[in-house]
């Protein structure tokens, strides 16, 4: 057995509602990886739990009419019933809501508190008169204090990018009671982040990061670090912080030493040692697994608060991209927001966990199901490549040779050459560049389908003299299909447990210990895999719709939204339309969605601000023309005056299209 000692975690998912194949990501990721560490004889341990913490759990358990640890022990369940549908399978799977997690969390904090990284101060908050409680900034709705979108979230605006304090929104309500928010004072408990900047400024550089999310760090860094406030006021489900009675740990406090806990309970269980994984000094490896919307508290929080309690920091944070079904977001009026368990009812869930293996990368893009893709990838590599040898070899030996392999192998070259190339395949399975290592078996796979082809063995069957030959190529035909599902493993976990049952064989260790096996008797073979059928995944995506229907009860959505309030043809004559070149365009650090666009509009040179950084990089668009709303009241922004409007089309995301297609078209031409 290897000596190293691994440690690796997922993101714990929020026990308010059901997984769907979005988190399913990640999780089929990181059970690839820890699956291919076990193969591989590293003593490596897989840790999660549900997130249970948290003003949403409150209130949907109060809505349900049940207790909060009711609604997170039936969860649990669900959650763990799905994960383990998919093959994902933890060491252990605990839950935040935890004596241990009670215990590490109250000693990080004292221990932080000790050290003088807890400070304390009165703050003023939004608090809903009707429930009788302070509101956090995402539970206040208004009116967007800068451009006056209505129905935003008290932090910051959706539509034009601004943020701002809860107390800026116009038409603020209380989005739990619907009642105005009154402003009331509480005292407040803060982390000092600032205090670790130092240790942060290294940490982040040394490594730890994949280099895109080192950069961000480097960003965040560099705008300076702020208070973190760790506390709530009751009523509020989670844990009392041990010297402020009434004042409880924020959820993203305990969350991550959620991690530990759930290990704690493991080396309960199993009597390991926590500290040689956790003390400051440890040898071993610890690795988290998470999305890259929740960085921030990963890479900056959490190796902070673990520095200063004298713990151990990670040894890397591994982040993933979002799932995007068929080009576009998870959408519930598509029916491509789709549950785990929806999926599960109609299609094997080793088809999405190949299909995950191969389009993810190392680095943090999103990846896309395209249904089309997904039938014809695994249709074509699993059933088609891999499970046809076994399937196309297993007859002729059954029926021929009585279900023993011949004794010699034809091809020794062959094989080791399959057996070579393990240690690249290795490397890519350790880097996480899961498609690169799909693509290196399935060319494999193909080189063993080629070699059956050449010596045709149905035509040795028929031909006189040629049993040996057939045996001894059928045989090798089972013994390159092995190395493929050994190759597999980690990633096809149910498949290749049937196979090995086929194949007479003890659960397969990595490659560098499987020999070629001859004179060896097998069962009979048994389909391992069928083809995926569209009338499956449409009724996927029925479902999903049906789903929420159910859970809303509103019908479908139509296809289409329905016509906003007519305006007459004077309305519309006001409107100063015009053809826009633009000479500049650049990012804005301050916010997520727009650029800073410097158009000339023909008599004049605008600066304006559009929400379309996700469609398009800057330099795609200096020299290109645009439409312009020319006569628009100009708008101060924070970073900014924007001078007109951009018009843009589309759905959203990287489907914004704001460029005119007229190449004839000139900067200043009005459109009537």
């Amino acid at each position: 057995m290897s000596n190293r000692k691994i440690l690796v975690t997922s993101a714990l998912p929020y026990a308010n509602g059901p997984i769907h194949i979005g988190h399913l990501v990640e999780y089929i990721q990181t059970d690839i990886w820890v699956r291919f560490q076990k193969q591989r004889g590293n003593a490596c341990y897989y840790v999660c739990a549900d997130d249970t913490h948290g003003t949403p759990i409150m209130l949907k358990a109060d809505q349900e009419g049940i207790t909060p640890e009711q609604l997170i022990a039936q969860v649990w369940q669900e959650h763990l019933a799905d994960f383990t549908a998919f093959g994902i399978t933890f060491d252990n799977y605990h839950s935040t809501h935890s004596e241990e997690n009670k215990i590490f969390s109250s000693l990080i904090y004292e221990r932080l508190r000790d050290a003088g990284h807890i400070t304390s101060r009165t703050i003023t908050q939004g608090y809903d008169p009707v429930k009788k409680m302070f509101l956090s900034d995402r539970f206040i709705k208004g009116d967007c204090p800068k451009c006056g979108a209505e129905d935003q979230y008290g932090d910051g605006c959706e539509v034009c990018g601004s943020t701002y304090s809860p107390t800026d929104l116009k038409n603020a309500v209380s989005a739990i009671s619907g009642a105005k928010p009154v402003p009331k004072e509480s005292v407040h408990y803060f982390f000092n982040l600032e205090n670790f900047n130092e240790m942060l400024q290294e940490w982040t550089t040394d490594g730890h990061l994949q280099p895109e999310v080192s950069n961000k760090m480097a960003e965040w860094l560099r705008g300076g670090l702020q208070q973190w406030d760790i506390s709530r006021d009751a009523p509020y489900f989670g844990f009392e912080i041990p010297d402020a009675p009434g004042k409880y740990f924020y959820v993203w406090l305990d969350a991550p030493i959620g991690y530990m806990a759930s290990f704690k309970n493991l080396c309960d269980k199993q009597g390991l040692d926590f500290n040689e994984f956790w003390r400051k000094d440890s040898d071993a490896e610890l690795y988290h697994f998470i999305g890259k919307d929740i960085i921030y508290f990963h890479a900056l929080f959490w190796p902070a608060m673990l520095s200063g309690a004298h713990f151990r920091t990670p040894s890397a944070i591994f982040a993933h991209g979002f799932l995007t079904v068929n080009g576009e977001k998870m959408s519930k009026s598509r029916g491509t927001f789709i549950k785990a368990r929806t999926y599960l009812d109609h299609l094997n869930p080793e088809y999405l966990r190949y299909y995950f293996a191969a389009k993810l990368g190392a680095g943090v893009d999103d990846i896309d199901l395209n249904f089309d893709d997904f039938s014809q990838r695994v249709n074509a590599d699993l059933v088609g490549k891999v499970v046809n040898i076994g399937s196309r070899c297993s007859g002729f030996i059954s029926k021929r040779f009585a279900n023993r392999l011949s004794a010699n192998c034809p091809e020794p070259a062959l094989f080791a050459e399959f057996i070579n190339a393990g240690e690249t395949i290795a490397g890519l399975y350790e880097t996480r560049e899961f498609a690169k290592a799909m693509r290196e078996i399935m060319a494999l796979a193909d080189k063993a389908n080629a070699y059956i082809d050449g010596k045709k063995p149905w035509l040795l069957a028929k031909a006189d003299g040629k049993e040996h030959e057939l045996h001894e190529v059928c045989t090798l035909g089972l013994n390159l299909f092995r190395v493929l599902t050994a190759y597999l493993k980690p990633v096809l976990p149910a498949l290749v447990k049937e196979a090995e049952v086929f194949l007479n064989i003890a659960p397969q260790s990595w490659v560098n210990e499987i020999q070629f096996i001859g004179d060896h008797p097998i069962n009979e073979f048994k389909p391992l895999m069928t083809r995926v059928e569209p009338d499956k995944i449409a009724a996927i995506i029925d479902a999903s719709q049906e789903n929420l229907e159910k859970i809303t009860g509103k019908p479908k959505a139509k296809q289409f939204e329905p016509i906003a309030e007519t305006i007459q043809i004077d309305d519309f004559v006001k409107l100063d339309l015009r053809i826009a070149k633009i000479i500049k365009a650049e990012s804005v650090p301050e916010a997520d969605k727009l650029l800073k666009l410097t158009v000339d509009i023909g008599d004049e040179t605008r600066t304006v601000f559009a929400g379309i950084k996700s469609a398009y990089k800057p330099e795609e668009l200096e020299g290109r023309l645009t439409v312009v709303l020319a006569n628009l009241a100009a708008r101060k922004m924070r970073f900014g005056s924007s001078e007109g409007m951009v018009l843009a089309a589309g759905p959203g995301g990287k489907d914004i299209f704001v460029l005119s297609p007229d190449a004839g078209a000139s900067a200043g031409m009005r459109i009537k």
